[in-house]
């Protein structure tokens, strides 16, 4: 087997998996937020993600058709793992579809019963990600402490997308719903940041291996970086919603008035979270390379044959720049401020 073929395709799943967390996070974070909304603002904060949301989740696509594929031994035992919360996940993801399609095309008195269902169903999705991770990192041993942890951590990751979906609303709307969107972010930071902090707790008290990692003299200094950079990030992002606070909304009461300066940088908090969630993924990574499961299946004990990944190869040369140049492509083409929608 070629050590480097493994190696590829993990990097070229851990991609694909961070751009479908930061890319459908932050549309499933707006699907949470819709419950806070009025009638008018749900249905431009649907059209903020209407463009996006359905082929965002063909990163979730790749990214576990790799692990399929590519590492079938790791597959089985993760799925095995997590049974529940994966079916929990689909019938989430499937409901959010239903439900997007069906508020725009039901009479205007049963669209209320599809919001809640979109709502419901990005919340379901979130909740049952958030707990998947959790126990990836325990290692999928299911204790009631371990569990508790999971639970927690499918919180932090719904706050997450919450922070993300709002700060996207602060990009892509105006008016009273950006203030509200604002509001949002700020309440969300914080339950975010404890998510992180318990991440960066409890993973290296799971494993020798990964404390050794990280708290060995050399690596302290090498690694600090990271967390300095990801505590930045959280002040950086809690000062600019601060900033955006103490603009009045008669400052910008139309989306084709003059706007205050501090409106101008309305994509700071997005840039922010994203950094966040990169930066956290980025320690994640390290703590659990080169494992699948950790501490007991590796990249190359879960890899198929050296034949098999060649033949996989060229689909992901072809399917892999095929995603990035649409999702490119579809992001430069509806960017700017998101409009109501119209069902005349």
């Amino acid at each position: 087997m070629n050590a480097y073929l493994p190696e590829l395709f993990l990097a070229i799943m851990g991609f694909a998996m961070l751009a479908y967390v930061v890319l459908d996070g932050f549309d499933l974070g707006v699907g949470i937020l819709l419950r806070g909304a009025d009638e008018f603002e749900k249905d431009t904060m649907i059209a903020s993600i209407g463009p996006f949301w359905d082929a965002n989740e063909t990163w979730l696509v790749l990214g576990i058709g790799i692990l399929l594929t590519v590492f079938p031994r790791a597959h089985g035992e993760i799925l095995g793992a997590l049974y529940m919360p994966v079916a929990l996940m689909l019938i989430g993801l499937t409901l959010r579809g239903v439900a997007f399609d069906f508020r725009a095309k039901v009479k205007a008195e049963r669209k209320a019963l599809w919001d809640k269902l979109f709502y419901l169903g990005s919340l379901l999705a979130s909740l049952a990600q958030g707990f998947m991770l959790g126990m990836h990192i325990v290692g999928y041993h299911y204790t009631l402490a371990n569990v508790a942890f999971a639970g927690f951590i499918a919180c932090a990751l719904a706050s997450g997308y919450v922070l993300l979906g709002a700060c996207w609303l602060i990009m892509k709307t105006h008016g009273e719903l950006q203030h509200k969107a604002r509001a949002w972010a700020a309440h969300a930071l914080g339950l975010t940041g404890l998510g992180v902090a318990a991440v960066s707790v409890v993973t290296p008290m799971v494993s020798t291996r990964i404390f050794e990692r990280w708290f060995g003299l050399r690596e302290m200094f090498l690694l600090a970086p990271i967390p300095v950079l990801t505590l930045l990030l959280f002040g950086l992002c809690a000062w600019r919603l601060e900033r955006l606070k103490i603009v009045k909304l008669a400052d910008q009461p139309t989306q084709n008035a003059k706007l205050s300066p501090a409106w101008h940088r309305a994509w700071q908090p997005f840039a922010c979270a994203v950094g966040i969630f990169c930066l956290a993924f980025l320690g994640l990574a390290y703590s659990l390379f080169p494992y699948l499961v950790v501490d007991q299946i590796t990249i190359w004990q879960a890899a198929t044959s050296t034949d098999a990944m060649r033949l996989i190869a060229l689909g992901a040369l072809i399917s892999m720049p095929a995603t990035l140049a649409y999702t490119v492509f579809s992001y430069r083409v509806f960017w700017g401020k998101a409009q109501p929608l119209s069902y005349s």
